[in-house]
């Protein structure tokens, strides 16, 4: 065991029994008041770290209730260095449950099937999740089988505090600006709308976020939202003809003008896609929800003219106001900022590099808060929190990653501030 061994993992035990489900249906911000309590619960946890006896580094934590963000800064005890900020989300996925996470620890795992409830015969099978050999040997934090974990993001913030522990009990350790923040509702899209860059202060960020120890992304997709809303004709169906249009079968046939191979269940890579994750309707109305995802601008731009072309094409069909469409931007890909301040990826992968793991990357088919807020004017490339399975019940983390991590956070620290 490491350094940094049991404070990750009792971190990330603690945080992971608390339900932070965030809600694509809800307005308010956060979107749920219970990731509320993990927020007092990191805000009450930097606070008792910077005033426990011995601890003298000056640290100021600020709890932002109306937006639920924590933001803390460990002040640099240094002249010089680069302001170096790092961002977590602290809700996690509505696509599992989240209620009454169970988590505990398979030590030394061996390379087999994990039983995660052998009451209810929850197995997570080797053969299925081949990532799991990669871990033969580390001690693995797992569910009961019922729920998720919360690793996605809770293993970052697990890393992150230990990292800002550290700093804070040992001041004789030089730095530059440390400052951290948490943030709601990145699962929904959130994208840390309500991050106030002026106080969080750090012109150089990184988002934790994702998969597999070393991965660092500095490309995203390009993304929009799709509602499209559809007017039919209702008439008894007994003298309908000439006269029913079936709101139904004009969303049929507005779906089977998209192309049909782009979907998510048939692209990788770099290739984007349409997705529909939503429809219902009845004969006089009906809507479909969907989300266009492309790496490229030029390709954005051709997706959102093939929904223009299904508009003009039933419209055509049926009248004028039959078929709307309404198309919202959600994020862009990072990469044409990230691009021109080169040295946030090279200091990173150098992090990486000098911890002992081989820096990776790929494009990453999503997006992460970085996205966001790259275009607002903070470039922010993201490094993975090492947890796998995410949004499931087979989710697990790694403790050696969340503790690699640390070294990792604590590395690029020193580089901001010229160690």
């Amino acid at each position: 065991m490491g350094q940094f061994y049991d404070a990750v993992c009792e971190r990330m035990m603690r945080y992971a029994k608390v339900d932070t489900q965030s809600s694509r249906e809800s307005r308010s911000t956060p979107t749920t008041e219970k990731q509320k309590e993990l927020g007092w619960m990191l805000y009450d946890e930097l606070c008792r770290m910077s005033c426990e006896p011995g601890n003298y580094h000056d640290v100021e934590v600020n709890y932002y209730r109306n937006t639920c963000i924590v933001i803390a800064k460990i002040k640099a005890n240094m002249e010089g260095g680069t302001p170096v900020g790092l961002i977590a989300h602290m809700d996690v996925s509505p696509d599992a449950p989240s209620e009454w996470v169970m988590p505990r620890v398979v030590k030394n795992y061996d390379g087999g099937d994990i039983i995660l409830n052998e009451g209810m015969q929850i197995v997570m099978h080797a053969s299925e999740f081949e990532n799991l050999a990669q871990y033969v040997g580390q001690d693995l934090i797992v569910t009961d089988g019922t729920t998720l974990l919360g690793g996605d993001d809770k293993a970052s913030i697990a890393s992150m505090m230990t990292m800002a522990e550290y700093y804070i009990t040992h001041p004789e350790v030089k730095h530059g600006l440390i400052v951290l923040a948490f943030t709601p509702d990145e699962e929904v899209g959130g994208l840390a709308k309500d991050l106030d860059l002026e106080a969080f202060e750090a012109k150089a960020a990184y988002t934790l976020d994702g998969d597999h120890l070393g991965y660092y992304i500095d490309e995203t997709f390009n993304a929009y939202a799709a509602k499209v809303w559809i007017q039919g004709r209702s008439v008894h169906p007994g003298t309908a003809k000439g006269k029913m249009i079936n709101a139904i079968d004009v969303a049929q046939e507005f779906l089977a003008l998209l192309p049909e191979k782009e979907k998510p269940q048939y692209t990788e890579g770099r290739e984007g896609f349409f997705h529909v994750h939503g429809m219902q309707g009845t004969c006089e109305s009906a809507t479909i929800e969907m989300i266009l995802r492309d790496f490229d601008a030029d390709g954005m731009e051709a997706r959102i003219a093939v929904l223009e072309n299904a508009l003009k094409v039933l419209n055509d069909r049926y009248g004028e106001g039959t078929v709307e469409v309404e198309l919202t931007e959600e994020y862009r890909n990072m990469k044409e900022i990230i691009d021109t301040v080169p040295y946030l990826v090279s200091n990173l992968k150098q992090a990486i590099a000098d911890c002992g793991i081989e820096p990776k990357t790929a494009p990453f088919r999503g997006g992460t808060d970085g996205s966001a807020l790259t275009w607002r004017g903070l470039p922010c490339p993201n490094l993975s929190a090492g947890y796998e399975n995410a949004h499931g019940r087979f989710e697990y983390v790694p403790i050696q990653s969340m503790e690699k991590n640390v070294e990792i956070l604590i590395r690029l620290c020193e580089l901001y501030a010229g160690i």
